[in-house]
């Protein structure tokens, strides 16, 4: 289940998968994830990096949760403006056999929860934070995909956050993650929503994807608490 999944809406039946099907989509999520990783969070060539983006927001905004909203409102107009993911370059769809415009959405996804919890005080850098911030991205799933690996989701993500895991248990999340990213596109959550009807074009994909990225940080504002060690503003 993904970020498509988590608000709500019928679930579509699962569909029995071989398992040169499941090797091909787990090869899948695992470039997804090291993209989400490398490009969403680090930021790559003239593409932001999450930190950077909230010390920005910060540099403009007093008030923390003034500067998540300048976050929130700029991501929201990236993924609605038509030329983003052509803008980005192939440095991040090449490598993942998914729809362009999906690997880009879920780039933009990813920085935005990673630069709202910057701000909120969490260092990007830490591996906890990461899985925290990817595990965001397929919401109530979270949990079961945690006690999959071995641990169970004490509240919010914000308390993976702060743990100090294995490193067998940090692949096992991010592959678990993407995993569950690749297969709910599979599924066919984009032509339930009209995202695949051609006539309907952009209009209907900006829409669909500004509303779940709204959504998205409400989700976020909520799992990322302002951290007991906030001191100024996150590292470069």
């Amino acid at each position: 289940m993904g970020i498509f999944d988590i608000f709500g809406g019928n679930k579509a039946a699962p569909t029995p998968m071989s398992s040169d099907d499941l090797t091909g989509l787990s090869a899948q999520g695992a470039k997804m994830v090291e993209r989400l990783l490398d490009v969403g969070i680090d930021g790559k060539a003239s593409f932001d990096s999450a930190s950077k983006v909230a010390r920005e927001a910060q540099s403009r905004r007093s008030d923390p949760e003034r500067a998540i909203d300048d976050i929130v409102g700029q991501h929201m107009r990236l993924v609605a403006g038509n030329g983003f993911v052509t803008g980005l370059g192939g440095f991040i769809t090449l490598p993942v056999a998914l729809p362009a415009n999906v690997v880009g959405f879920y780039v933009l996804a990813t920085r935005m929860v990673a630069a709202i919890a910057a701000v909120r005080g969490y260092e990007l850098k830490d591996e906890g934070v990461r899985a925290a911030v990817l595990l965001s991205l397929v919401g109530a799933d979270a949990s079961d995909l945690l006690k999959k690996v071995g641990y169970t989701s004490s509240g919010r993500l914000a308390s993976l956050a702060a743990e100090r895991m294995p490193g067998p248990v940090m692949m096992a999340i991010n592959k678990g993650v993407g995993f569950r990213l690749v297969t709910s596109i599979g599924r066919g959550t984009f032509t339930r929503m009209g995202r695949a009807v051609p006539f309907l074009g952009g209009a209907v994909g900006a829409g669909v994807d500004t509303f779940l990225l709204n959504k998205l940080a409400d989700y976020v504002r909520q799992e990322f608490p302002v951290k007991a060690t906030l001191t100024g503003l996150p590292p470069a």
